[in-house]
């Protein structure tokens, strides 16, 4: 007994301590804010994705019920893949397959699409990408002014094009890895795209067939990441973190202010505000990459292997780009490494050594540049470095310990901060918003609050007089600042307008930017808003008081600047009728208020009403007027009430785009046909392939399986060659014809195959059922007649069943034995060439005849109630007791009450055995049965 306790101790305390462990770890994911309430089941497709949109990389992310947030793996089980699309021909590749192909033929491969996005033709960018992949032929698209990749007049796509095959190919990632439709997605952009950069994303995301739920800068992303899992450790005390994020394209320095705020929805909430914000657009890892292969291409000329430069070689230049990404790679965490390509060119193999010394050397002033960021985002962000509790590491590029060394020194902290995932953290904290802002799934709200990084105005021109002169004066509005928060909506009134006008939405001062930045930004006037019917509206509402025309702007949670509306404002003032209603009112105030029936001043709602700077002075004039109605006389009061009508004319608005112009609608239906074209070519590829793989692996395992011993025993001579013949037949037209057959033909022939032997297989797979099948039977015939037998042997006063319940089942066991011994005998006669007579279907519904008959009455066992017995003992006591009570009664004593012989449970503990033990042998071997049955 003791040894049993100490291994029941033992078991529980094992237990105990895994209901710990998952508790606590359950505790910390709740914590972390990963609480998904699911919608019910029935949803057809209740997943959401993200991109983290890279410049060389995407990492995509999903949320489905069961899988709270996981990354998803590409075809070659990795967990990022490259923003790459080879198109060959009939052939068009993505990730690894794109990367292969760019070696041996570069000119068909395209990536780090990204710098190409919303940048005219003219852009210095474009010069410099032409520069970086001369194997490219970029012109100009005539309608729009942007780039298109140009390998014939049939053969080209715009960066929005082939950006949007990328992010369709990631979808189907997102949906092998999920095993269901997914559609809804967040993508990450870099927190420094413009407006016509931003637009160009979405275009490509609808090329694609992806609903874009928001587009999250990666900074916030990332900044998102960071507090979701850190949810505890925010508190009221407001805590700054530097992210600092090096990818393969650009470098962004994000300050960002993390505490608990109130809400009138849910309470006290953690918060995130996007404070400072430094980028440099060309600082990344790419660019050392670029510096390596140059001084890989330097080595190969100067070892004189060739006459020819290697330089001029696309392919030999493409490899080296390879190579150079490795080595960066190496030397990150090695002193030196040799670099070595085999048959580079004219089949000359190449091997050089390199050092982390030369390649600091190469890159001395991009390290340079590495400390700017920070200061800009300090800067912005009106901080020192005093308040940043920590500077923590983000992308693949801070990996080169000579980026840690130098910015250790910059930001002058003990170390940097290494405790977030730099390749996922920016697409998993684009899930999690994926997920807030799906219907199907419930988060905890964490609030976020992003920043405008460059400033927008509104430009207009107005009439003025100067000393008895009429001149035309060009005005700024600023609308929003550098560093304001959105998502937000702004209003602005322009007052000395009467008639039809226009005005212009521009980027705002962009002083902060360096003169590189601002050549590669692109055109600075965003939107010309041409207004018609403004001097309709005056003259329709001739007698009211004009409030000017208000544009109604909105700059929404992916940082898209959007015109809602614009209206024509006027306000008139109408005597108000008192109702009957409202005099009786006031009749009622004054006889139990005691006085005056004037209403109360102090019961008025307040008002917040945003005015500019012409309407304040409105204000002003307004308020003395007010002051003034409060001193007029008893008797004026007594006049009519008026009420202020405010009256709204919608406006009729024309934009015309000045920055990147969008594409027409025919334009749009152009690509969506040739992106759909693509992809049924695809799919179309995948079916063939699918299916002459499927022909290939039919013939070579029935071939093999015909001179198996369980094959051979079912097919005669005749019909075995038979099929040898066919099968062979099938092989010499693949051989000669099939490669190049369709996919209707490969099917009609793998039809043709299993038709013919068909028969064959389904002899054997049911010789193969037999040995299972009847045994199972049997096992449920021995347990269901023990089950009969023990139910009969129960005395006839106890019994549950009937005797209709029990004869029914003793029939189904007969005849269910009588079939099985027929059956399997009949089976055993017949030929093994033969259509089976023993069928394992048959043996399936036999058994599951029974099994339906036994828990029927397993059930009715189950709920039945034990029957109250009287015993022997008992029926004399109660005989003696009345015998007494009639003695007593004579002598005129009390006759006590008869007790019951069984007592109900009353729900209360008492010493009683009968409460305790059970006093029905019926219901005890009922039981004792029911556990008997396997």
């Amino acid at each position: 007994v003791q040894v049993m306790e100490w291994r029941l101790n033992i078991c529980f305390c094992s237990a105990l301590c895994v209901q710990v462990t998952m508790r606590r770890k359950l505790t910390l994911w709740a914590r972390f804010c990963l609480v998904l309430a699911l919608l019910p089941s029935q949803t057809a497709s209740v997943a959401v994705m993200s991109v983290d949109l890279g410049s060389e990389w995407m990492k995509v992310a999903i949320v489905k019920p069961g899988v709270p947030m996981e990354i998803a793996l590409n075809k070659e089980s990795r967990r990022k893949t490259s923003v790459a699309v080879c198109l060959k021909e009939n052939e068009r590749l993505f990730g690894d397959g794109a990367l292969g192909v760019s070696v041996k033929n570069p000119k068909f491969v395209y990536r780090h699409l990204q710098s190409l996005l919303g940048k005219k033709h003219d852009n210095p960018q474009v010069a410099v990408y032409q520069k970086r992949f001369p194997e490219h032929h970029l012109v100009t698209d005539a309608s729009r002014g942007t780039v298109l990749f140009s390998n014939s007049e049939e053969m080209q796509y715009s960066p929005e094009e082939l950006l949007g095959m990328v992010l369709n190919y990631s979808r189907g990632l997102a949906q092998d890895f999920a095993e269901q439709p997914i559609k809804d997605a967040v993508i990450t952009v870099p927190a420094f795209f413009n407006q016509a950069e931003r637009r160009a994303v979405l275009q490509a995301a609808q090329m694609a067939g992806v609903k874009v739920l928001q587009l999250i800068n990666d900074n916030m992303a990332v900044a998102l990441n960071y507090g979701v899992f850190r949810r505890k450790d925010i508190n009221s005390t407001a805590q700054n973190i530097m992210f600092y994020d090096m990818g393969s394209g650009s470098t962004t320095a994000t300050i960002v202010t993390y505490q608990t705020v109130k809400t009138k929805e849910s309470g006290s909430q953690p918060q995130l505000q996007i404070r400072g914000l430094g980028f440099d657009r060309s600082l990344g890892g790419f660019e050392m990459e670029l510096r390596l292969q140059d001084h890989l291409a330097t080595l190969f000329n100067e070892q004189k292997k060739t006459k020819k430069d290697v330089r001029e070689n696309h392919r030999a230049m493409a490899k080296l780009l390879k190579e150079a990404q490795r080595l960066k790679t190496v030397l990150s965490a090695n002193a030196e490494y040799m670099a070595q390509v085999e048959g580079l060119l004219d089949d000359m193999d190449f091997k050089a050594k390199v050092t982390r010394v030369e390649f600091e050397t190469l890159c001395a002033d991009l390290f340079e540049r590495v400390p700017g960021p920070v200061q800009e985002a300090l800067s912005s962000a009106e901080m020192s470095l005093d308040e940043i509790e920590q500077v923590i590491l983000v992308g693949g590029s801070t990996r080169v310990p000579k980026v840690q060394e130098v910015l250790l020194k910059a930001v002058g902290k003990e170390e940097l901060g290494k405790n977030l995932n730099a390749d996922e953290a920016a697409a998993m904290g684009a899930v999690y918003k994926a997920a807030a802002l799906s219907k199907a799934f419930k988060v905890q709200p964490f609030l976020v609050i992003e920043a405008t990084v460059f400033p927008i105005q509104v430009e207009f021109t107005r009439e003025v007089e100067e000393d008895g002169s009429r001149s035309l004066k060009h005005k700024k509005r600023i609308l929003f600042q550098r560093m304001t928060s959105y998502p937000m909506r702004k209003v602005i009134t322009f007052n000395c307008y009467t008639d039809d006008f226009a005005f212009h939405i521009n980027y705002g001062d962009l002083s902060f930017l360096g003169q590189e930045d601002l050549s590669v930004f692109g055109s600075l006037n965003l939107t010309t808003v041409q207004l018609s019917g403004v001097g309709s509206s005056f003259q329709k509402h001739t007698g009211a008081e004009s409030k000017g025309i208000k544009a109604h702007f909105n700059m929404d949670e992916s940082g898209m600047l959007l015109l809602d509306r614009v209206e024509s404002v006027f306000e008139t003032i109408v005597e108000e009728e008192e109702s009957t209603l409202t005099k009786l009112g006031n009749t009622i105030s004054s006889l139990f208020g005691g006085g005056s029936s004037e209403p109360n001043a102090n019961v008025t709602e307040p008002v917040q009403v945003t005015l500019d700077s012409d309407e304040k002075e409105g204000a002003k004039s307004g308020e003395a007027k007010i002051t003034e109605e409060a001193a007029k006389t008893e008797a004026e009061k007594k006049a009519k009430p008026q009420k202020k009508i405010k009256i709204s004319e919608n406006v009729a608005v024309e934009l015309q785009v000045k920055d990147i112009l969008n594409p027409n609608f025919e334009a749009i239906a152009t690509s969506n046909k040739k992106l759909q074209d693509l992809t049924d070519r695809d799919l179309e590829k995948q079916e063939r392939e699918k299916t002459l793989n499927s022909l290939e692996a039919f013939l070579f395992e029935t071939q093999d399986k015909m001179y198996q011993e369980e094959y051979q025993a079912v097919v005669l001579e005749e019909e075995k060659e038979a099929i040898m013949a066919k099968l062979s037949q099938v092989s010499a037209w693949l051989d000669e014809d099939g490669y190049s057959a369709s996919t209707k033909e490969l099917q009609e022939k793998l039809q043709d195959l299993r038709k013919l032997c068909k028969a064959m297989f389904f002899r054997v797979e049911e010789r193969r059922k037999w040995p299972g099948h009847l045994a199972t039977l049997e096992s449920t015939l021995n347990s269901s007649s023990f089950f009969l037998r023990s139910a009969k042997l129960e005395p006839e006063d106890d019994r549950i069943f009937t005797d209709v319940e029990l004869k029914t089942l003793e029939k189904v066991i007969n005849e269910t034995t009588t079939w099985k011994n027929n059956t399997v005998a009949e089976q055993e006669k017949s030929s093994p060439t033969e259509r089976p007579v023993l069928l394992s279907k048959e043996i399936e519904s036999k058994w599951a005849l029974l099994d339906r008959e036994v828990n029927y009455l397993l059930n009715k066992a189950k709920f039945a109630k034990p029957k109250p017995k009287v015993n022997n003992s008992t029926t004399s006591e109660s005989s003696s007791s009345k015998a007494n009570s009639s003695k007593m009664e004579e002598k005129g004593a009390e006759v006590p009450q008869e007790e019951p012989p069984i007592k109900e449970p009353t729900g209360q503990n008492t010493d009683s055995p009968s409460q305790s033990q059970p006093t029905d042998k019926t219901a005890s071997t009922g039981m004792s049965v029911i556990g008997s049955l396997p």
